[in-house]
């Protein structure tokens, strides 16, 4: 079957969730179908880019998103009512290029990753499925009730927008995944429960335990110039960890991730280091003794989780991150915290009691390991997409 697929970023390298979960789509969906990738960029990926992605790929095509572009379509929104996302991320010579494709290549299926570019494909007579991913306007709505002023306007306004698309694009696609079962239920549409969960997985080659000498007590990971992973970090730095100080005066802390933002640079300290860029993250984690995400922004399933308990690290997180986990219990497999002192005390418990750190270390590996894998979740994608449309 001949598959178009339409990505808001190029998928390498792998940091960032979104570029994670199509690499490995990229990956598994090229066994069984001839792939033809359109993927948005705002620089042209390398030559090592464009050969980790070319072996799946009948054909890759970039859609540079210049400056001007970005800006023009971006202010456009502010008329045609569109989320900013979705004009952010249009492009007239991307635009063409899929109209070039879709009229040469003639796909059975065209697959779509995120709302940022079903403004694309939506009017094209073809089977379509859409990767919801998150629920991108429950993620705006969480910001605007942590911001101010201008930000908070900025955010309510694209939450009202990314709503009312979430729900408009529903019915342009035969069928619709998403991540976790918790953003199903958050998609506004009354029909939301047909949308099939596709899970992420992990890649148990690179992220496998292993006993190393432990430089960091605590790791925190992720893009690091992403919001909540912001809002994350500076919480852990400077409200979480000086309770620990109190009592652990040594205790470090890795930030760990790319493009890490000022207010992230700044929590460096003789106990915080914040890495910047890391080639394997997997060397991080085999570091560090407890991973640790009191994530209070965004939506979805954390990625960061996923690769932590791989590698038999005691994972402590918040509801929000913790939720989407379907069928884990806190205290058996990972350890689910509310409160500032919680997530003080979680760790204190992890230090203090061996039995408890193996028990957790333990039960979170089997957990993701039954759950979570690239191949299982996506040979699921592979059928939803080639049955698209067959039950209407």
């Amino acid at each position: 079957m001949k598959i178009l697929v339409v990505l808001p970023r190029f998928p390498y390298p792998l940091e960032k969730g979104d570029k994670l979960r199509a690499f490995h789509q990229l990956r598994v969906l090229s066994q069984y179908h001839e792939l033809y990738l359109v993927a948005l960029n705002e620089t042209t990926p390398d030559d090592a880019a464009l050969e980790k992605i070319r072996p799946g790929c009948k054909e890759i095509h970039v859609g540079q998103l210049s400056l001007a572009s970005r800006l023009w379509h971006s202010a456009c929104t502010l008329f045609n009512g569109l989320p900013f996302q979705c004009g952010y991320f249009y492009n007239y010579k991307a635009q063409h290029k899929i109209n070039e494709l879709v009229k040469r290549v003639q796909p059975d299926r065209i697959y779509c990753q995120l709302l940022r570019v079903t403004e694309y494909v939506k009017h094209f007579d073809i089977k379509k499925v859409l990767d919801y991913q998150d629920v991108l306007s429950k993620g705006m709505q969480r910001r605007a009730e942590n911001s101010t002023f201008v930000k908070k306007w900025f955010f309510q306004s694209e939450y009202k927008r990314l709503s009312r698309y979430e729900r408009e694009v529903f019915n342009a696609f035969d069928e619709k995944v998403i991540i976790t079962e918790v953003d199903r239920n958050l998609i506004p549409h009354a029909q939301s429960e047909q949308i099939h969960v596709v899970a992420n997985g992990v890649d148990f080659d690179q992220y496998r335990h292993r006993d190393q000498e432990k430089n960091y007590d605590l790791i925190f990971s992720g893009n690091m110039g992403y919001a909540p992973n912001v809002e994350a970090a500076q919480y852990l730095a400077k409200e979480v960890m000086p309770l620990l100080w109190e009592k652990y005066p040594d205790l470090t802390l890795a930030l760990c991730g790319a493009k890490p933002a000022p207010a992230v640079r700044a929590l460096a300290n003789s106990r915080v280091v914040v890495t910047g860029w890391v080639d394997s993250m997997a060397d991080y984690y085999a570091q560090s003794r407890i991973f640790i995400a009191p994530m209070h922004l965004g939506t979805g399933l954390q990625n960061k989780l996923l690769e932590a308990m791989s590698m038999k690290l005691p994972c402590i997180t918040s509801p929000l991150a913790g939720k989407p986990l379907k069928g884990v219990e806190s205290g058996k497999e990972i350890l689910i915290c509310n409160t500032t002192t919680g997530f003080a005390d979680a760790v204190g418990m992890l230090l203090e009691n061996p039995e408890l750190y193996a028990r957790i270390s333990e039960n979170g590996y089997n957990f993701v390991r039954s759950h979570y894998n690239w191949e299982t979740v996506n040979q699921n994608l592979s059928g939803i997409i080639s049955e698209a449309g067959s039950s209407k």
